[in-house]
């Protein structure tokens, strides 16, 4: 892992960290890492972006919004969707040493989620249809994951990235949990992006809270941050969660992650403090208010 500092700081607040076209551009050089990239794109009706991906594959995930992305002769329609409370979203991977073309008719916002890489593999599209949700957790533990871009789901040579739902009230990215080792069957060596959106409510802007503590690797990272919409968490190193919603606002976090291992594996492990949390899970329901959606059903015939 590179130890360099981050010129963003480990709180990245809405328009720190924008750079050229991207209201948010978050990269090794950046980040002082050396693996996980974000960028966030927004375009208005009839606007385009030309990307180049350099050593790092891409995975181009419409936040809001629809586009097309044209690359190594293919051309993906993402249907996209009204928001990330709205729906599951398809998207497309672009690999490394490639250019593409991002272009939206109506407009909208797009997440560019980045790892660098060795391999360099096919340009795909990923239907919304093909991504697992998971409920994860019960009580006010209770959380939605999306996992577009798991391990073991759809694949990457370095990248891992999946989105989060929290109902408001709920915590998630709890028990605390970290991955700044490299620990074969047991912990993987991984940095990490937060992303985050925070559902209004009667008008009114929502705010969340986002918890990294030192686990004694790394950079001693620590951080108690009340995050909005727009919002991003560097977490190179730590004890990360829990990740509070505020009662009345659902909070969405998407999650970007890629380290050194042959591997690519998401293995976790839990605050020695905190883990037994797991052990109530069984003797409660999952929050009734999830899933806020599913996946849609595939289109007859398609066979992707």
């Amino acid at each position: 892992m590179t130890t360099n500092e981050s010129s963003l700081g480990f709180h990245v607040q809405a328009g720190k960290g924008a750079d050229g076209p991207y209201v948010l551009d978050i990269d090794p050089g950046r980040a002082g890492w050396g693996y996980s990239s974000l960028r966030v794109l927004d375009l208005p009706p009839g606007g385009s972006h030309q990307l180049v991906t350099g050593d790092s594959e891409w995975i181009v995930l419409p936040l809001s919004g629809g586009c097309t992305v044209i690359t190594e002769g293919e051309t993906f329609e993402l249907h996209g969707r009204t928001s990330v409370f709205s729906g599951v979203s398809d998207f497309a991977y672009v690999p490394r040493d490639a250019h593409a073309t991002i272009a939206s008719g109506a407009g909208g916002r797009f997440a560019l989620t980045g790892a660098r890489c060795e391999r360099r593999l096919p340009a795909r599209y990923g239907p919304a249809s093909a991504v697992p949700v998971e409920l994860r957790g019960t009580g006010n533990c209770s959380r939605q994951v999306n996992n577009f871009g798991a391990a073991g789901v759809f694949e990457c040579d370095k990248l891992i990235a999946v989105e989060v739902l929290t109902p408001g009230g709920n915590w998630s990215s709890y028990p605390p949990h970290k991955h700044d080792e490299c620990r074969p069957g047991e912990e993987s060596e991984l940095e990490e992006i937060y992303y985050f959106e925070i559902a209004e409510a009667h008008g009114n802007e929502g705010v969340g809270y986002q918890r990294v503590s030192p686990s004694g690797h790394g950079r001693g990272t620590d951080v108690l941050a009340e995050v909005r919409s727009g919002d991003a968490v560097l977490i190179p190193d730590g004890w990360h969660g829990p990740s509070i919603a505020a009662p009345g606002h659902a909070m969405y976090y998407l999650n970007v992650m890629a380290g050194p291992g042959e591997e690519r594996a998401w293995l976790i492990c839990d605050h020695p403090d905190h883990g037994w949390i797991r052990s109530t899970w069984p003797d409660q329901p999952v929050d009734p208010r999830l899933p806020l959606y599913e996946a849609p059903e595939a289109p007859a015939g398609d066979a992707r």
